[in-house]
């Protein structure tokens, strides 16, 4: 990492398709402006530009060429901008997607700061589990996309047991489970039936939605909520809205749980430490996601 880094300017873009209500540029500005750094933060819209998910890699560029200092990647470009990218950090590899390029000279590296992101948000948003990851035990974690990976990734990492990984495309929940185990470390993963995670619930210390399900246009919960115990604890990705039905249901069955706010701010502050190489406050960042969140009626 350049050692100037965090005494330039910084443009940092948001590449990605719909992406005009992205809480990103405004959090990441906020954060700039309390660390007293020169940044602004764009759009890149496919929709907007008439662009197309297979010409992400080639908008990186371009971007970079036009001033753009660091990028972060959202649906549907996480993998299609990897043919843009000269270098992949460890964990973009092994999950096969970047939501985060760094500009190095002229090389665009990238990285993943979902698969760090859900982990800082373990850490922070349900401590108990980070100060004994016992307590993690069976998870269930329902959807295998690029989100569910990178969710899967960090729960082995934190410390997880058993990894049931359940997916309405059955052979993407197998595929998911089997890279996992290629992978190694040490914790027993395997795909399960969708149909069967609320007969599972009951071996299971924690549930992790990481499908759609819940967010503005998708209403509903995963899996039958009438299957969560107290003991559960139970996260959510989705952050429009913060309060899913499967978040609502989980706190007033008396879950312990972790919203999709906290994986939001917490990717948000990793990337802002790449781009500048400052650390950012997660406290304040956590604060102004809140705070923005409600500001625009998530």
């Amino acid at each position: 990492m350049s050692t100037d880094r965090h005494e330039r300017a910084h443009l940092v873009g948001l590449i990605g398709s719909g992406i005009g209500g992205s809480l990103s540029p405004l959090l990441h500005e906020h954060e700039a402006a309390a660390q007293g750094l020169r940044y602004a933060y764009r759009t890149l819209d496919l929709e907007e530009l008439g662009l197309q998910p297979a010409d992400a890699g080639q908008l990186a560029r371009q971007a970079v060429r036009l001033g753009f200092t660091g990028l972060n990647v959202t649906h549907p470009c996480k993998l299609t901008v990897l043919d843009g990218l000269d270098e992949l950090s460890r964990e973009a590899q092994a999950l096969g997607a970047v939501n985060t390029v760094v500009v190095e000279g002229d090389r665009l590296i990238g990285h993943n700061t979902d698969h760090s992101g859900f982990g800082a948000a373990l850490r922070a948003g349900l401590p108990g589990l980070a100060a004994d990851p016992a307590r993690l035990g069976t998870v269930v974690l329902i959807g295998a996309g690029g989100a569910g990976a990178a969710v899967a990734h960090a729960l082995v990492a934190a410390g997880a047991g058993t990894l049931l990984v359940a997916d309405a495309d059955a052979a993407r929940a197998e595929a998911l489970a089997q890279s996992m185990g290629r992978r190694g470390g040490g914790g027993t993963i395997a795909a399960i039936p969708v149909e069967d995670v609320p007969d599972r619930l009951s071996e299971a210390d924690g549930i992790v939605n990481a499908t759609p399900v819940g967010m503005v246009g998708h209403r509903g919960t995963p899996f039958d909520v009438g299957a969560l115990a107290p003991r559960h604890w139970v996260a959510d990705v989705i952050y429009r809205p913060l309060e899913t039905q499967l978040v609502k249901a989980a706190r007033a069955t008396g879950c312990s749980v972790l919203d999709g706010g906290w994986m939001a701010s917490a990717q948000a502050a990793d990337s802002f430490e790449l781009f500048t190489g400052l650390a950012p406050d997660r406290a304040r960042m956590r604060e102004d996601f809140l705070g923005l969140a409600a500001y625009h009626n998530n």
